[in-house]
């Protein structure tokens, strides 16, 4: 059986914040580790029927790039569920939804950019 190894670097600061992340993995041709920002890593519990989750982020991140992080995980959670389940309808949904969050977000960022231009 064929395998694959995935390395996962995290740095964190004193107070245990993460400061840095890095990755690699063994059938990639990268010989150095890719940086990163963020990682989200699910994995189902076979015993106890949960999903085990670890959801970081680094300082540096900024608020537009973790709403594109999000919306860009939830149309692959839905591309995953639909080659999973063949469930068209329900991944059509997850994506609708993510749709929605995206556009609902550019439109608090523009409400929020509109208030503080009219403050100054």
């Amino acid at each position: 059986m064929q395998q694959s190894r995935i390395e996962i670097q995290v740095s964190l600061d004193a107070a245990r914040i993460p400061e840095a992340i890095s990755w690699r993995a063994s059938d990639t041709a990268a010989a150095e580790p890719r940086a990163a920002k963020a990682m989200l890593l699910s994995l189902w519990d076979m015993q106890t029927r949960t999903s085990l989750q670890m959801d970081l982020w680094t300082k540096e991140m900024r608020m537009d790039e973790m709403a594109d992080f999000m919306y860009q995980t939830m149309m692959g959670m839905a591309d995953s569920f639909e080659r999973a389940t063949h469930q068209g309808q329900l991944a059509q949904r997850l994506k609708d939804f993510a749709h929605e969050f995206i556009a609902e977000f550019v439109r608090i960022q523009q409400q929020l950019q509109s208030a503080d231009a009219s403050t100054r």
